[in-house]
C-alpha cells in the first residue's frame, strides 16, 4: 500500500473515533476515491451555529484548488484557500453563524480525493 494512502486511512480512522455524538449533526462524513474529471468541482456545505468548528482531512492524488467559502449578498468569501495542493487539513472557527462550503476544483489531470468532514461542537 501506498504510504500516503496509510496516512490518509490512519487520518480518516482518527477522525471517525472522534465522531460519537448521539445526535448525528457532530458524525463524520467520510468519501473515500471520490474521482473528478479535469476542471470539475465538488463542494459539501454544512450550515454552522455559533460556536461550532468545522474539521476537514482532504488528500488528492493530483494537485487540486481547494477553499472553504460562504456568501455574504453577491459576493463570495474565502477564508481559506490552497493552490495546487495533494493534501490539507484543519479546523476552521467561522466567526459568523451560517452555511460554509468546501470546495476542491480539479486542474486539467482530473483528481481522485479522500475526504473527512465534521462540526465540532462549541467549546464547553
Amino acid at each position: 500500500m501506498n504510504p500516503a494512502r496509510i496516512c490518509t486511512a490512519l487520518a480518516l480512522a482518527a477522525l471517525a473515533a472522534c465522531a460519537t455524538s448521539p445526535s448525528g449533526k457532530y458524525d463524520l462524513k467520510s468519501v473515500r476515491n471520490h474521482a473528478m474529471s479535469p476542471y470539475v468541482v465538488h463542494e459539501e456545505c454544512l450550515r454552522v451555529a455559533a460556536g461550532e468548528r468545522i474539521e476537514y482531512y482532504f488528500t488528492s492524488d493530483f494537485p487540486l484548488n481547494f477553499n472553504i467559502h460562504f456568501h455574504e449578498g453577491s459576493a463570495v468569501l474565502m477564508p481559506i484557500v490552497r493552490d495546487k495542493v495533494t493534501e490539507d487539513s484543519g479546523v476552521y472557527a467561522p466567526r459568523f453563524p451560517q452555511d460554509y462550503c468546501l470546495m476542491w476544483e480539479a486542474g486539467s489531470t482530473g483528481a481522485t480525493i479522500d475526504y473527512a468532514v465534521r462540526l465540532r461542537q462549541p467549546p464547553s
